[in-house]
This record gives structure tokens, sequence and C-alpha cells, in this order.
């Protein structure tokens, strides 16, 4: 089974670094581009190239009704070349230069969108094949090779000889070129794409066979230093894990197809992250939205951990910071760690819960705004923009600028866990100090799944547990204005679930495009409401509208307490029904 998978490449190119280090590189880079731009070279396929990359067939549409989506910025240019428009930053030339968006008009695949990709691609080689422009990173360089050999049969069928001759050409070049700039890539994702690219293209281009076995050699050592012992990666995104897994993956499979054994370590790495990503399975076989990751195309998850041949399953326990419940058809993944300190991308996601039925995403994170301008991404990074509680309208975390944009300055210092798994259901207990310095509470919450599956019964508390937090929290609340902290604990629902509040027995009726129907009561003083939300899709060229369940009250004690149950009220009407896929990423339009 071919590894089947698409590396999403959102967010700018990490060789875009300011200071004299990035400087120097890209003036490294430029050189070599220049010198490798110029060598003689003559290679062809060895085997016709077998596409292995998934595309988006909405993206590929977008794409040739002259929409052009990249880094937050939406360009619209019908009937031009892709490489006529001006970038609007850096970003959106990275994506460009990058080629994934060859994926999606190979997912299309009619004549118009074959020839498009063609065109699109000799454009690239009379523009900057010279060794010019900003794609000459050994991550864009890298990306683009995977994507030129995966769609190689189409890139040239019915060209012109001359035309086959140039862009064999240019793939041997760009092969050189990441042989000798791989070591500049930025560690992590990056470097493993590179490398990646680079054992592929050695395997399936003639004369390229050289460059495998040190690139062979140099993945195996970047694996075992950027993934941890417990299968984890810094960052915590998900979606990142999934890519690096994918390729990783990816350069086995080839490598064993050719006779030649990955790297111990490679191999290690390999089955490490497979239990992980297993453990951030949702029961609709995606994963969950965290950290700027996204849920990936339907399918993608479960076709690479089938590939890798890796079997070992989850375990108890967190999976990179994340716990799991499951039982019957629902699972709920839970953000039990604190973020990455320092991180520009990871999220004030701190006890934030997704809860999915069979297929059918309910309770979802807004995601990453990356895509669609800074306004939004800062604003999909907020608490308030997850499932979870915020306290006095501020996030769970402190942001402050940094290199390269926002990171995060300040993190919840004590996160705790404890889970139990027994005949009555699934139950875990997690708190977090992340709004302490500011206000001397605790976030507790707890969450039980019933062994069926059919409810999920949870309670948060807010509490100082201290004497100096009770000082605190009496400084605040002597300060505020309103007789008590306001905090509002959010229910983000995916766009696909329909709810309707039902004041007469206080409670919102959520229904399922399967045809389930949940309830969402709580027990206390909070005000139950149903507020309008965004879901931020990639594919997507505007942010999607939905919905949020919200349970509003006040602190006005050291310790504050709300309880909410969500229940299965009826079962899918007709078992088919659920068989359709959820509308999600490919399934989507493109409004």
């Amino acid at each position: 089974m071919a590894v089947k998978f698409r590396v999403q490449s959102h967010m700018t190119d990490p060789s875009y670094t300011d200071g004299w280090r990035g400087r120097r590189v890209r003036i490294e880079n430029r050189m070599v581009a220049r010198l490798t731009s110029r060598a003689k070279v003559k290679t062809r396929f060895l085997a016709d190239p077998d596409p292995m990359i998934i595309g988006s067939v909405v993206r590929g549409h977008q794409l040739m009704a002259g929409s052009f989506h990249f880094a937050g910025h939406l360009v619209q240019a019908p009937g031009r070349s892709v490489w006529t428009i001006l970038p609007p930053d850096d970003g959106f030339a990275a994506q460009l230069q990058g080629f994934d968006w060859l994926d999606d008009l190979a997912a299309v695949g009619d004549a118009e969108a074959q020839h498009m990709a063609r065109s699109w691609t000799l454009d690239w080689i009379t523009r900057f094949g010279a060794g010019s422009g900003p794609g000459w990173t050994p991550l864009l360089a890298g990306r683009r090779l995977l994507r030129w050999i995966n769609h190689g049969s189409m890139l040239v069928h019915e060209q012109l000889p001359e035309q086959v001759s140039g862009f064999l050409t240019s793939l041997g070049r760009q092969t050189q070129f990441v042989a000798r700039r791989s070591h500049a890539a930025p560690p992590g994702l990056p470097r493993v794409e590179a490398l990646t690219a680079l054992i592929v293209a050695g395997l399936a281009l003639e004369g390229m066979q050289a460059h495998v076995a040190p690139a062979v050699e140099d993945l195996a050592a970047h694996v075992a230093t950027e993934v941890a012992a417990d299968g984890s990666i810094a960052s915590r995104n998900p979606e990142t894990l999934l890519d690096m897994f994918a390729l990783l993956a990816l350069a086995g499979q080839v490598l064993g197809q050719a006779g030649i054994f990955a790297g111990p370590a490679h191999l290690a790495a390999i089955e490490r992250m497979a239990p992980v990503l297993r453990g951030l399975r949702h029961v609709d076989g995606r994963l969950a939205r965290f950290h700027g990751g996204g849920p990936g195309p339907e399918g993608r998850l479960d076709q690479a951990l089938a590939a890798s041949g890796v079997r070992t399953l989850p375990g108890l326990g967190p999976k990179m910071g994340f716990a799991r419940l499951s039982s019957g058809r629902t699972s709920v993944i839970v953000d039990a760690a604190a973020p990455p300190r320092g991180s520009l991308t990871a999220h004030a996601s701190t006890l934030a819960i997704e809860v999915s039925s069979a297929r059918r995403p309910i309770i979802v994170n807004c995601g990453s705004g990356a895509e669609f301008g800074a306004d939004w991404l800062r604003a999909g990074r907020e608490t308030a923009s997850h499932s979870t509680l915020v306290l006095a309208g501020q996030s769970s975390c402190r942001f402050a600028d940094g290199r390269g944009g926002e990171v995060l300055a300040a993190v919840p210092q004590s996160v705790k866990l404890q889970q139990a798994f027994g005949p009555s259901g699934h139950s875990l207990v997690a708190g977090h100090d992340g709004y302490g310095p500011a206000f001397g509470l605790t976030h507790v919450r707890r969450l039980n799944l019933s062994a069926d599956g059919r409810a999920l019964v949870g309670e948060d508390t807010l509490g100082a547990n201290t004497d100096g937090d009770r000082k605190r929290f009496s400084r605040m609340l002597n300060r505020s204005k309103s007789n008590g902290l306001d905090f509002a604990l959010r229910f983000h629902l995916h766009p696909d679930v329909a709810a309707q509040e039902n004041p007469a027995n206080g409670m919102i009726v959520l229904t399922l495009g399967s045809g389930e129907v949940w309830h969402f009561r709580q027990h206390g003083g909070a005000v139950l409401s149903l507020e309008e939300s965004v879901y931020l899709d990639r594919l997507r060229l505007q942010p999607r509208p939905s919905k949020q369940v919200v349970l509003a009250g006040k602190v006005i004690d050291y310790a504050s307490q709300v309880s909410w149950t969500l229940a299965k009220a009826r079962e899918t009407p007709q078992g088919l029904r659920d068989l359709e896929p959820a509308g999600e990423p490919g399934q989507e339009g493109t409004g």
C-alpha cells in the first residue's frame, strides 16, 4: 500500500528568519541555487511515478476559478498564471513555491486541471529555474521535488521532448540543491521533509542514487532528537506529528522497495509515533484540532497508520499531553498539558475538549486562523476559541511580541491529570493554574464518559487553594466593578451541528447530520445560552459560521462550581445515514 500523505504548509517557510543568521542562510541558499542551476544534469525517471499525495478537490476548483488562497490572503485573478500574481507577503510566496497546489489540481484530475498544472510548472522553470526567486530554500525545494516526482506522469504527459528534457533537468538540479542545503533546513518537520524528498528523488531519478545514503543517515540522526521517547514532538501539534509520521513512513517504504534498510532510529521513531497518533484519533477517523493543527483530509491518518505496519495500540494515559476518553461510538480528547512556552503557533487551550460521535464531530475548537490573516491567527490562539473555561475574558496564557510574531510568554506552570477506567465508564480530573498569577484561581475539570458512550458529565471548578491565592483573589474581587469575576464555559459546535434552545426544559438540543440528537444541560446557577461562533477551516475561503453553547456566571467566593451534561437522546434513525461523510475538509463547498 502506498503511503498517502499531504504536508500542510499553512505557515511561512521557517527559513525566512530575521537576524544575521537568517541573512547568512538566505545568501548561502542563493549561492548554491545559482551554482546548481547551471550544473549539467542528465536524468530520467527510473520507473513511472506512483502518485502518493492526497490533494483537495475543493481547493483545486478554487484554483481553477482564479481564487488563490494562501497564507491568510485571498487573491482573485481568473485566467492568469499563478506566477503573474504579486505575492502579498513571504508566506504567500512560500506556499506558491512549495507547489502544494499541484496536489489539488491533480485531485480534480480533468484535462483542464492537468493542462493548468503543466503550464504553471513550465512557467516556474522559465521564471525561477535558473536559481532565482524565493523558492530556493531546502524546505521549499524539497517540497517541490516531492510534488514534481509524485505527479511526474501527469507533468510530462503530452509535452514536447524539449519540455520533458527541461523538466527532468530542473528536477536533477533541485535534487542537487537539496543535497547540499538540507542541513540548513530548520529542525523538525522542515528538515524531515527536505531529507525525505532527497531520498525519494535519489531513488526515483537516474544518476541521483549517491544522495540516498547520506540522507538516510541524516534523517535517522535527526528524528532521534526531534521525536521524544514517548513519541511526542515539542510543538504538541497533532497534525505536524502526522506530517512527520507520514514522511518517515514514505521514506521507509521507498527505501524498502529499493532493498535499502532505513536507520534503526528512523524505524524506532515510527514505532513510537504510531500509538500517539492513535490516541489523538477521534472515532470519526480524524485528528483532534489543537495547537494550530487541523483534522487532516478524510482517511489520511488511517492510511498512514496502515501503511506504516505498526499495530501498537495507544494504551492508557495521556499521549503528547492529550488525554482520551472513548466508549461506544463517542470519543473525547482533552488538552491536559501546558502549551510550549515561547511558541509562535501553540494555543492557550489547556483543558479544552473535543467530542465526536461516530463520524460526526460535536464539540470542537475553532482551529487555526493562520489562513485568514493576522487577526484570525491571534483570535484562534485565544482561550475563548477553545471549548474550555475563560475567566474575566482573558486567556490562560499570556501573549507577547517575539521574533517572528506573538509568542506564548507565560503558560500554566502546574497542569495535573488523573484518569480512571472502569466498568461504569472512563473519567478524568485535570487542573491548571494559568489563572493563578492574575486572579489566584485554579481551574479544575472533571469528566466522566459512560460505559456506553451515551453521556458525558462534566464539572468545572474555579478555586483559590492557598492563602496567597485567596489574598490575590480578594484583591481582584475588590477591584471588580460587577460584584464578581465573570467566567464563561464555552463549547464550540461543529458547523454541521444544528443547535436549538429549549427554554422550557432548560437545555439546548443538538442534532447531528446523521440524525443523532444530543441534549446539553447545566446544573447550577450559570446562565445557559447559544451564541455565534466560527469554525476555521483552511479549505474555505472564509471562516465558517457556527454556534457555541455558553455557560456564564460570576465567581464571588473562593470556590465556584458548574456542572453540565451532554447526553444522547436519540440514536441515528437509519444506520446508513451515518456512512455519509461529515462536512469536513474535502467534502465542503467553496464558500
